[in-house]
C-alpha cells in the first residue's frame, strides 16, 4: 500500500513539473522578442532612480512628474539627433546617386603614399586609380562587392532603427518603471532569494554597476558623439549620421573617436576654405578628445570594470541583440564582473 502511495505521488509530482516547466518555457518563448527592450528598461530605470528621487524633491515630491519631465527629456535627447542624423544619410545617398546618374560625381586619384601601406596598399591604389579614371567602369568590375558591402550597410542602418525604436520603447517603460512604488525593494527582495544573506550586497552593487557603466562608459559615449554629430552636420560633412553612428560605437568600446574626426578633419581641408576648416577642425577635435573632461566629471574616476570587460560586452551583446546589446551587453557583462570578483573576494567562513 505505501509503494503504492508513494509510486501515486511521484507521479504526480512529475505531472506538476512537467507542467510547470512547460508554462515557464512557454512564457520565456513569448517574452524573447521583448527580452532586449525590458532588459534595457529595467537598467534606465535603475539608472534614473536617484535623479527621479532628486528632481521629485525638487518638485514638491511628486515622482510621477518627476518620471515624466525624465522620460520627455530622454526621448527628445533621442529622436531630435537621431532624425537629424538619419535625415543627413538620406539626402546624402540622394546627392551622391544624383551625381552618379549625371556623371558629375568624380573621385580624386589616390596619391603614390597609398602604395606603401601594408597589405592592402596595391589592391587599394588600383581600385582607387580605376575609380578616378572612370567611376562606372569601376562600379561594374567591383559590382558583386559593392553590391555585397552595400547590402551589410543597409542591414546596419535598418537594425540601428529598429535599437533607436527598441530604445524609445525601453525609455518609455522605463518611466512606468520609475512611478512603480517599491521597485528597488523588489529587486532587493529578487537578490535575497537568489543569494540569501547577501542579496542586499549584491543588489547595491548591482545599482552601483549599473549607475556607473551608464555614467561613466554610455553616457561619456552618447554626449562626445553628439558632440561631433553636431559638427559634423554643420561642417556638411557627406553622410555625417553614418560618422556619428561609428563615433559612438568606438566611443563605447573606450577607442578613441579621434580614428573617425582625422579623416574627416583631412577632407575638411580639401573641401572648404582655410579658416573654416581650421576652425572646425579644432572644434572636432576638441570633441574627440572631450571624454577627458567629461569622464572625471561623471564619474569622477575611471571607468568601473576593465576595458576589455567593456569591450566583450559590447561586442558580445552586439552579436546577440544588434544596435541595442551595445549598450546592453556592456551593462550585463560588468554586472557579472562585478558579481565575481565580490564573490571571489568573500573571506571564507571559519569552521
Amino acid at each position: 500500500m505505501n509503494n503504492q502511495i508513494t509510486t501515486r505521488n511521484i507521479y504526480d509530482i512529475i505531472i506538476r513539473l512537467a507542467a510547470l516547466t512547460l508554462i515557464v518555457a512557454w512564457s520565456l518563448m513569448i517574452i524573447f522578442p521583448f527580452v532586449s527592450i525590458l532588459l534595457w528598461a529595467f537598467i534606465l530605470a535603475l539608472a534614473l532612480m536617484p535623479l527621479q528621487q532628486k528632481l521629485s524633491a525638487a518638485i514638491g515630491e511628486k515622482p510621477k512628474l518627476a518620471a515624466f519631465f525624465i522620460v520627455l527629456s530622454g526621448l527628445i535627447i533621442i529622436i531630435v539627433p537621431g532624425w537629424l542624423f538619419l535625415d543627413s544619410i538620406i539626402e546624402g545617398a540622394k546627392e551622391l546617386k544624383s551625381s552618379f546618374d549625371a556623371g558629375t560625381l568624380k573621385v580624386p586619384p589616390p596619391s603614390e603614399d597609398v602604395k606603401s601601406w601594408p597589405l592592402i596598399g596595391n589592391a587599394v591604389y588600383s581600385a582607387w586609380s580605376s575609380a578616378s579614371v572612370s567611376l562606372e567602369q569601376t562600379f561594374i568590375q567591383y559590382r558583386e562587392h559593392i553590391i555585397g558591402y552595400g547590402t551589410t550597410v543597409v542591414k546596419g542602418l535598418m537594425s540601428t532603427m529598429s535599437g533607436g525604436l527598441q530604445m524609445i520603447a525601453s525609455f518609455i517603460i522605463a518611466g512606468f518603471l520609475l512611478v512603480i512604488p517599491g521597485v528597488g525593494e523588489s529587486i532587493r527582495k529578487f537578490f535575497r532569494r537568489l543569494i540569501g544573506d547577501r542579496g542586499d550586497e549584491f543588489a547595491d552593487v548591482t545599482v552601483k554597476t549599473v549607475g556607473n557603466v551608464v555614467k561613466g562608459v554610455l553616457g561619456v559615449a552618447f554626449i562626445q558623439a553628439l558632440i561631433i554629430g553636431i559638427g559634423f552636420l554643420l561642417a556638411g560633412v557627406p553622410f555625417a549620421g553614418l560618422w556619428t553612428l561609428l563615433v559612438l560605437m568606438l566611443a563605447i568600446l573606450q577607442i578613441p573617436p579621434t580614428l573617425v574626426v582625422i579623416p574627416v578633419i583631412i577632407y575638411l581641408f580639401s573641401a572648404l576654405s582655410t579658416w573654416p576648416a581650421i576652425l572646425w577642425s579644432v572644434y572636432l577635435f576638441l570633441g574627440g578628445m572631450s571624454d577627458n573632461v567629461l569622464k572625471p566629471i561623471l564619474l569622477g574616476k575611471g571607468a568601473p570594470v576593465p576595458m576589455l570587460v567593456i569591450f566583450l560586452g559590447v561586442i558580445g551583446g552586439f552579436m546577440l541583440s544588434g544596435f541595442i546589446g551595445l549598450f546592453t551587453g556592456a551593462i550585463v557583462v560588468s554586472i557579472a564582473y562585478k558579481m565575481l570578483v565580490s564573490w571571489m573576494n568573500e573571506p571564507k567562513a571559519e569552521n
